[in-house]
């Protein structure tokens, strides 16, 4: 989480940071869930849990950075956070007792949710990337601001 704090800020990008986490929870999650030894399987859980906690606040971080206005990037967050606790409570619907000890269905939408997480990152540096090549050229102008710049 450190290392991907310093990088982002350092480099100015989020985008390729969260893709990355999520390989490392998506590298995890199989093990994790499928592996047989039990040491494997813990070695699985640290991936997980360091790609996805890594990623709570680059993703955070990769909002607010392309959300211009106090409100605006107020409600932007709140709306963040709170579908953050509604894939807590989702959790504990996907990862039923009567799907142990594997959890796939659990562990199919955790592989699901890292996969779209890499799609829309690359869909949406993609258009911030075009949106600040067309306000470098001055042919666009960027959430009403002539020096407002999207971060990747």
């Amino acid at each position: 989480m450190v290392a991907s704090a310093y990088l982002g800020d350092r480099f100015h990008i989020r985008g390729p940071i969260l893709i990355f986490n999520s390989l490392i929870a998506l590298i995890g999650l199989p093990i994790m869930g499928f592996a047989a030894s039990s040491g494997a399987r813990y070695f699985g859980v640290f991936l997980v849990t360091a790609g996805t906690n890594a990623n709570i606040p680059t993703a955070l971080a990769y909002q607010a950075n392309n959300v211009r206005g106090q409100w605006k990037r107020a409600l932007c967050s709140a709306l963040f956070v709170g579908f953050g606790g509604m894939g807590g409570i989702s959790g504990g619907t996907i990862f039923r007792a009567q799907d142990r000890p594997r959890y796939i269905p659990g562990i199919s939408a955790a592989i699901t949710c890292n996969c779209l997480v890499i799609i829309f990152v690359l869909g949406l540096s993609g258009y911030f990337l075009r949106a600040n090549r067309l306000a470098d050229k001055g042919k666009k102008i960027i959430e009403g601001s002539e020096g407002f710049r999207y971060t990747l």
